[in-house]
């Protein structure tokens, strides 16, 4: 399988650059506002502080002048003013809300398209908690949910951590239905000393290894499954394979993946922000900005698609 089977088609990208271009030109407006928005608006704040200062040291004792009591509530009053005709002058830009109005246009390749910011999705509650460890805060960015390729998924960036430093998963977590039921829970996480001693002290009782069978991957990654007669027909056969490819396609940290019932689960490390876009000040350029978030999530949803299935006979994963 390769990504490029995944990636939108030339209608879609077609779509994508009209609307960016429409966008460029409303962005390009609103900066050339601001521009000289911000400058006139505190401009006319310091010169009618500077006026009123003058007036009041006509009135003032020579020994206050510039710093009496009015001088200073002036001040404070000039300041507060400042800053709200800053907020002002920078609403057309504002009005543009960035990454809400951006993401959605790259995203446009994907049905029912529906784009938050910082909740928690619904899915998260059942993402088997042997895949990402212990935390006690978590923190969620965008999440992107829709249909693509006739599945429906949820994508989002999430950063957990216990206490105030030790990460316990930061990165994309897509999220889907899976084509079959696995009757339990399947987990393939990244193999680390840590790992393996959080696997066998809390969840031992419930929990047994698995091998693949391919040494690469049984080196790497650490099978866990409460259900061992449905799981290992599955973690030598198609999980291995996706878990291979995925190695080809994202060959940074070692993705994990997790299936729970109906749920399927594909984890992404990622330190950097994923959908990470330049300031709006910055002319927009699909080839530098847009195309390579739109391959990453091709390569991402296409390995969804490929897990989704590792439970199907071959005549129904086609």
């Amino acid at each position: 399988m390769e990504a490029a089977d995944f990636m939108p088609d030339e209608a879609d990208i077609a779509g994508i650059k009209s609307n960016l271009a429409a966008y460029e030109a409303e962005r390009a407006s609103a900066y050339r506002q601001v521009r000289w928005r911000v400058p006139l608006f505190i401009g006319l704040v310091l010169v009618f502080v500077a006026l009123v200062a003058w007036l009041f040291n006509r009135i003032a004792d020579p020994y206050e002048q510039w710093l009496s009591t009015p001088h200073v509530l002036l001040y404070v009053v000039g300041l507060v003013a400042a800053i709200l005709l800053y907020f002002q002058a920078i609403k057309p830009a504002s009005r543009l809300q960035h990454r809400k109005t951006l993401l959605p246009i790259i995203f446009g390749f994907i049905r029912d398209m529906r784009y938050q910011h910082e909740v928690t999705p619904n899915s998260f509650d059942r993402l088997p908690r042997e895949t990402i460890g212990t935390f006690n805060t978590k923190r969620f960015d965008d999440i992107v949910s829709g249909r693509y390729e006739g599945f429906p998924f949820v994508l989002y960036e999430a950063d957990l951590r216990q206490g105030t430093g030790t990460i316990a998963f930061k990165g994309i977590v897509v999220a889907f239905e899976t084509m079959v039921p696995f009757p339990g829970i399947l987990v393939a996480a990244r193999r680390t000393e840590l790992a393996v001693g959080f696997f066998r002290g809390m969840f031992a009782s419930k929990m047994q290894e698995l091998s693949c069978g391919v040494p690469e991957l049984d080196a790497a990654y650490d099978f866990r499954t409460d259900n061992v007669e449905a799981a290992q027909p599955l973690v030598s056969g198609r999980l291995a394979q996706a878990l291979t490819w995925l190695k080809e396609t994202w060959p940074d940290d070692p993705a994990r993946v997790a299936l729970n019932g109906s749920d399927g689960f594909l984890l992404l490390p990622q330190t950097r922000n994923f959908f990470e876009l330049p300031d709006i000040s910055v002319p927009l350029d699909y080839a530098k900005h847009v195309a390579p978030i739109i391959a990453d999530i091709g390569a991402m949803l296409a390995t969804a698609a490929l897990v989704r299935k590792i439970g199907a006979t071959d005549a129904a994963a086609g």
